[in-house]
């Protein structure tokens, strides 16, 4: 058996019951604990996993709170960043909710005239300087644990205003499930940062596939662009249009 199928597995597994052992996982696929460690450790490093004495958990990216999001694969990011960024050009307006992955877009963005409204005042530090920048920041209640600004006054001022692209974060994304966030506040901002946009994108690193927790964003069928660091052919088969930066597929009619 290839490493790639093994840890592949491994995964399944790890979904299911939520851990695995190096013992047992050596023993099933007939390899030494050592071979099981270092498959587990470059499934760690891409996020899927935290390893622990003796074996490792899945790891539950939809929960995670600011910092650890901001901590969770950064190169990854930054990557789906870069990506998105070719899909916006120069005089648009761009709604940029408050996520660690928009937040990487962001710094993808400068250098360029655009109109940016946030509900994010990390992204609203990128752009400070920028001269041809229009930067509206939203206001509302600032939520410490998630770094964004949210409430009725943040929802009424995103009303306001039409853009030409909405930019979503996700804590979780499943082609059955569509987008779902672990705040039912942060899903009305959502939602209606959705309303406000000609054309959403959602950016989701490969460790919110598959995921879904309670309160809904996008079904679906709404679901039209989704910029990732893997590909993922489950999303195309329900209508999705799947972006990365080893190719683009088109979008399904």
């Amino acid at each position: 058996m290839f490493a790639e199928e093994r840890q592949n597995q491994i995964l399944a597994e790890l979904k299911t019951t939520g851990r695995v052992e190096v013992q047992v996982l050596a023993g099933r696929y007939g390899v030494s604990e050592h071979t099981i460690r270092r498959d587990l450790s470059a499934l760690e490093s891409r996020g899927h996993l935290q390893k622990t004495h003796g074996g490792a958990v899945a790891l539950a990216t939809a929960h995670l709170d600011w910092q650890g999001r901001a901590t969770s694969l950064p190169e990854a990011k930054d990557r789906i960043g870069r990506r998105a960024a070719r899909l916006i050009q120069s005089g648009e307006t761009v709604i940029l909710d408050a996520s660690s992955t928009t937040l990487a877009l962001a710094r993808h963005l400068t250098v360029r005239p655009l109109t940016i409204i946030t509900n994010s005042l990390d992204i609203a530090a990128v752009f400070e300087q920028e001269a041809e920048v229009e930067l509206i920041v939203t206001g509302g209640a600032w939520k410490a644990p998630a770094r964004a600004l949210r409430g009725q006054a943040t929802r009424e001022v995103i009303r306001q205003y039409r853009a030409d692209w909405t930019v979503l974060g996700a804590c979780a994304l499943h082609p059955r499930a569509g987008v779902t966030v672990t705040d039912e506040e942060d899903a009305q901002l959502k939602r209606a940062m959705v309303a406000a946009g000609l054309r959403t994108v959602v950016l989701a690193d490969h460790s919110k596939r598959d995921q879904v927790v309670a309160h809904l964003v996008l079904r679906p069928e709404e679901l039209t662009t989704v910029v990732t660091d893997e590909p993922w052919p489950e999303l195309e088969i329900v209508g999705t249009q799947v972006l990365t930066l080893l190719r683009e597929s088109v979008e399904k009619t």
